[in-house]
């Protein structure tokens, strides 16, 4: 990745419903992103489907868009909060032409650091099949560890592969 590469998380706007469209029709990605059945996407719907996840934030989702050099490239955010042990879970999603770049890497380092620092978590984790090697590499580069496996849990692409589980824990 350049180091003159400008990295940032910010807000989702209006302008970006296509890069998030373009995303979640991917059927490439499909099985890392959804337990659902993959099929083509309709914008109507998907817009409806952002529109409700917006009016009914009762998980109390964090939700952002990466930006780098201006342009919308991906979305990552922490969910699934636990207020008690302090802990949530993140997830992100880049579009094709800004994967293997560093930018994942980057992001969910300024989201740990959210995590952290503005949330007062303890702990972030996540779920990665075991062949998206590049998420893992990513995930490992920005301090996750692997902590443990469920064993043939998805199913991708015509095969059973298992989850990777990984966290981080915030240091003292």
């Amino acid at each position: 990745m350049s180091s003159s590469r400008a990295i940032t998380l910010r807000s989702r706007s209006e302008d970006d419903f296509d890069v998030l469209f373009q995303i979640a029709g991917d059927l490439t990605t499909w099985e890392q992103r959804s337990a659902a059945t993959p099929a083509p996407l309709n914008r109507d719907t998907y817009k409806a489907r952002l529109a409700q996840i917006d009016a009914d934030n009762s998980d109390k989702s964090v939700r952002f868009m990466i930006e780098v050099d201006g342009t919308a490239v991906g979305s990552v955010s922490l969910f699934e909060f636990d207020e008690l042990a302090r802990h949530a879970e993140v997830g992100i999603a880049l579009v094709p032409e800004a994967r293997g770049k560093g930018i994942g890497t980057a992001s969910i380092s300024q989201i740990v650091e959210f995590a952290f620092v503005r949330c007062n978590l303890r702990r972030v984790h996540l779920e990665v099949i075991e062949s998206n090697f590049g998420a893992i590499r990513a995930y490992e580069k920005a301090g996750f560890v692997i902590e443990g496996r469920q064993r043939q849990h998805a199913w991708v692409r015509g095969k059973y592969e298992d989850i990777v589980i990984m966290g981080i824990l915030r240091s003292e």
